[in-house]
């Protein structure tokens, strides 16, 4: 079946159209309907809970980006996360206090406080300046030498900013940053991260990248230049994990270095490896869930009345069982929740069966 044909059948034309974009559409539909919830029913501690979710979704489809289309597993990516956060920090704390505590910082840092919107933009834009200039050597690396390579950057730059005293506070916190990441705000740069990463993944960067991802010497033999569209991938994943890391420091209100190291990895990775590495839905719901069960078991540490009872689990649970759940889905789902699939619209669902099916009629 011809393009052509779909403009002369306008109905097969909608569907196929809708079968295109129905997976990003899905996804921002999913969150949408959790953020209203939240809003108009959730407590206080529900939508901190959800706007910490919506953030994580946006660091894990950045890191969806890159791991999920190069099939590189990176160890390294919260390092943008952490540059994003002081980024942002550098920016839009109050004058007085960076002059003050911050003597080291340039002049049009100290002397100025910004829009946090702005600062948002430019913090992801650090984030992918510094993975443009680290990825010419980085991308020149396949599998395991890669990944260890990053989370090497990542210790690197946890050092340099741990005992840059004058400009980060060393291994201080740095409080006093502007609340302003609501339920809201945090859904808005998820959907723009899930639009983007769609785009991409859709694109002929995108599908040359995978390519390199099936088969680097048949994909080099067929002209795709492997480090241009790594270091593509690379610097736009870049950009979403550092505003991620921005955005978690305007929810928490305060960042420290030790935030971003090897917790965050830790988690991040479980929640794109349980829904599914190669699979943008599996990004975003692999957070999803992951966020509800360490939910779950957070309030189990806190403890929880059943009819009198007390019931508690011991600290550190959360690690535990969320180590447990990555084993489980390895073992009986080691392509994640999702595999490679993505969700589709109703009137999506079948498509691709239903154009073969004409294809063998017409022929």
């Amino acid at each position: 079946m011809t393009y052509a044909s779909n403009i002369e059948n306008p109905r097969t034309s909608i569907q196929y159209l809708a079968g295109q974009v129905s997976p990003a559409v899905s996804l921002i539909l999913i969150l949408l309907i959790i953020s209203l919830v939240s809003s108009l029913f959730g407590t206080d501690l529900i939508q901190l809970a959800v706007i910490e979710m919506l953030v994580m979704v946006v660091v894990v489809v950045g890191l969806y980006m890159f791991i999920g289309n190069s099939g590189i597993v990176s160890f390294g990516h919260p390092v943008f996360m952490l540059l994003g956060a002081y980024c942002t920090a550098w920016l839009t704390l109050p004058v007085p206090f960076k002059q003050m505590n911050l003597p080291g910082l340039p002049l049009f840092l100290a002397g100025h406080q910004y829009n946090v919107f702005l600062a948002a933009i430019i913090s992801g834009g650090f984030a992918s300046v510094f993975a443009g200039v680290t990825g010419i050597v980085l991308m020149r690396l396949s599998g395991l030498a890669a990944s260890m390579a990053m989370f090497c950057v990542l210790v690197v730059v946890h050092m340099v900013y741990a005992n840059w005293d004058a400009v980060t506070l060393g291994l201080s916190s740095i409080v006093g940053l502007t609340t302003y990441v609501n339920v809201w705000v945090a859904f808005g740069w998820a959907a723009v991260a899930i639009t983007v990463a769609y785009i991409y993944q859709s694109s002929r960067l995108g599908l040359a990248l995978r390519a390199t991802r099936e088969d680097e010497v048949a994909a080099e033999a067929s002209g795709i230049h492997i480090m241009r569209q790594r270091m593509v991938a690379f610097v736009l994943s870049a950009f979403f994990v550092g505003v991620g890391g921005a955005l978690y420091g305007h929810y928490l209100g305060a960042i420290s270095v030790s935030t971003f190291y090897i917790t965050i990895t830790f988690i991040t990775l479980a929640m794109l490896v349980i829904g599914g590495m190669r699979s943008l839905c599996g990004a975003v719901m692999g957070t999803i869930v992951v966020s509800v069960f360490v939910e779950l078991l957070r309030e189990l540490e806190n403890g929880i009345n059943l009819g009198g009872i007390a019931l508690t689990i011991p600290t550190y649970s959360q690690e535990l069982g969320l180590a447990l759940l990555m084993i489980l889905i390895l073992v009986f789902r080691p392509k994640g929740m999702m595999g490679d699939k993505e969700l589709q619209w109703p009137l999506g669902i079948g498509m691709k069966r239903r154009l073969r099916i004409r294809e063998r009629v017409e022929e």
